[in-house]
Order: structure tokens, then sequence, then C-alpha cells
């Protein structure tokens, strides 16, 4: 016997979630908690790898519902499916955009979660033999990787995920950098002139090419740390050659303390 699919529950409203976590699990499928925010649904789906993520439209944080089901899917391949009281169509548009797996109408039955649940991941399961492998690889090893810092950028700069190694590399943590413009938190330098770099990642999005930069350059902190690096810039595109995200990952050369 296969072993039951794995699900992780995001949203703000604990009776709902609460809700459909017992529904689930009445049926069989196994659990791996309920989150309330965007970054804490993409940090779960990195860390756990759930087989689906059912997210209700109300999510606390600086990340809503639907740039969060976006970026679960488009970047990790992990198929979600929205639970919404909304019925306006220029709302439900919105909701269209992050590729659900199905929608979820409130109020709802056990009957209409457990169904759709299994329909969800039958479809992924048939579909992902075309995903291919996520655009950033295995995730867990992203996540605890010790010689690559991996820094994950909204279309807009800001940072949406960092791993371990990177929250050192930038001396902060993911919860006060999230959602902040990458050049608040730190820049990159020349070490032949001391100069700051011109903006490496908007130059590597815009023509939508990777670029690397693997000698004389140094990442700052806001802290006034200096560190020799290897660095390199992927943008992420979708099926449609449309920018999703960038990916900026980072491997010290030599420690340098300032």
């Amino acid at each position: 016997m296969p072993p039951a699919p794995h699900i992780l529950i995001a949203g703000e409203d604990t009776i709902i979630t609460n809700l459909v976590s017992s529904m689930l699990q009445k049926k069989g499928f196994g659990m791996l908690g309920t989150v309330t925010t965007g970054q804490e649904a993409l940090a779960k789906t990195v860390e756990q790898v759930p087989d689906l993520v059912i997210m209700e439209t109300h999510l606390a944080g600086q990340m809503d519902a639907i740039d969060a089901a976006h970026f679960i899917f488009q970047l990790f391949h992990v198929p979600v499916v929205i639970v919404t009281g909304i019925t306006e169509e220029e709302k439900l548009a919105r909701i269209k955009l992050s590729k659900p797996y199905g929608i979820i109408f409130k109020p709802f039955t056990a009957v209409q979660i457990t169904t759709v649940a299994d329909l969800a991941l039958y479809l992924h399961a048939d579909r992902a033999k075309t995903l291919g492998n996520s655009p950033v690889g295995d995730s867990r090893k992203m996540k605890d990787s010790a010689e690559e810092a991996v820094i994950i950028l909204d279309k807009r700069g800001r940072i949406i995920y960092l791993n371990t190694f990177a929250e050192w590399f930038v001396d902060s943590t993911s919860d006060k950098v999230f959602m902040r413009h990458w050049r608040d938190v730190m820049m990159f330098v020349s070490d032949t002139n001391g100069e700051e770099l011109d903006d490496p990642v908007t130059g590597a999005t815009r023509q939508m090419a990777g670029a690397i930069y693997d000698s004389s350059t140094s990442v700052v902190t806001t802290t006034s740390k200096r560190r020799k690096v290897t660095m390199s810039i992927r943008p992420i595109r979708d099926d449609h050659d449309r920018l999703i995200a960038s990916v900026i990952t980072m491997k010290e050369n030599m420690k340098t303390y300032m």
C-alpha cells in the first residue's frame, strides 16, 4: 500500500484550517501541520515538500495567499488547492493566476474537501511527467546546504526565501529580510576598485539570462561585514517565458571580516 499523501494547510482562520485538517485526517490523509502566513507556507514547502498544499485565501503577514500559492507551484512544483469565500469575478480571475488544482468555496462539506484533494493529487501525478524538475532543484538540499547561500527574489527584487547558509551570509534572519528589496539587505562591490557593482539582478532579469561573477567580487551586509564570493544570478521563467523570480547563489572564496 502506498504511503498516505502528506498535506500542508495554510490559513489565518483556525476554525477553517482545523475543520479541513479533521476532514482530511478522517479519510486517511497525512497532515504536515498548519501555517498562517505566506512566508511560513513557502518555508514549510521547502523544508517538508508536501504532496499538496490547501490554502485559505486569508493569510496573515506580508505575502498574500495568491502570491504564496503562485510561488509554491511555480518554484517547487507542489500543487495547491484554494479555499475561499470570494465570489467576485475580478478577484477570482486573480486566483486563477496562481494555477490552483482546484477551488473550494465556503461553506463546504467533507466530501468536497476530500474529493478535490484526491483529484488534485491524481492530476498532479499525471502532470508531473511534463513539468520536469523544480526550477530550484531539490529544495531540501538547498535548505540544508552548508556551502552555497541561496536567496530567491520575486520579480520586483524582494526577498521571498533564503536558506540557512544565506542567513549567515547576509548577517540577518529570514523574518527580518522577508519581502525587503535585496539592496536594502546587501550590496555587491568590486574588489578591484572598491565600487558598488551596477545592479546585477536587474541586468540578469532584463536580459532573461544568467550572470556569473567568479572573481574580484564581495558581498557587503548592512552590518558592514564583507565576504569574497563567487556569485551567480539566474532568472526563473514560466512556460510563457515570463519572469517569475530570480535566484542568487553565493559561495565564499575567502573569509574577510570588516
